[in-house]
């Protein structure tokens, strides 16, 4: 199902706020992240149009995170953050982390891609041409299919 870019906007403005509550993320919910956020969705996903990758590959949700990376960040990253651990679960509905909800929990999606970004080093940029850039290098990787041509294709196609 194929989602309105405004309302996907605004969801994830509504989710990453909920996370910004917490003291050590207050700066969390970013128009930077949240713009990164929506072109993710847009290049990953068509804003929802596929919530499981195409040709039977791994990758689940708004999102297309494949359940190796969910699971790295629930094992190498939240374990030791219980308080955003805790955050996710709460606004998320969720009892228990599994990456299979990624398909139809839209807010577990926003949150467990918003902790992907977090955890990397780089801030994130403002322009499209960056943020296509940083998703390419933290997001799709070097060894992923997509460009960063791409990215900004469907930014605008999608997004604006």
């Amino acid at each position: 199902m194929i989602m309105d870019s405004n309302e996907l906007r605004k969801l994830i403005e509504t989710t990453l706020g909920k996370l910004a509550c917490l003291p050590s993320y207050s700066t969390i919910n970013r128009k930077e992240a949240v713009d990164l956020l929506m072109g993710t969705c847009a290049q990953e996903s068509h804003l929802g149009i596929y919530r499981r990758q195409l040709g039977g590959g791994p990758a689940l949700g708004i999102f297309q995170m494949e359940p190796n990376t969910f699971n790295d960040i629930l094992n190498n990253y939240l374990k030791t953050r219980t308080p955003l651990r805790d955050k996710i679960l709460e606004i998320s509905g969720v009892k228990g982390f599994s990456p299979e909800d990624l398909v139809d929990n839209d807010i577990l999606a926003i949150c467990m891609a918003r902790v992907h970004y977090l955890r990397k080093p780089d801030s994130i940029p403002a322009s499209l041409d960056g943020q296509a850039e940083y998703w390419k290098k933290h997001y799709n990787t070097y060894l992923g299919k997509g460009t960063v041509e791409e990215y900004k294709a469907n930014y605008k196609r999608w997004v604006k």
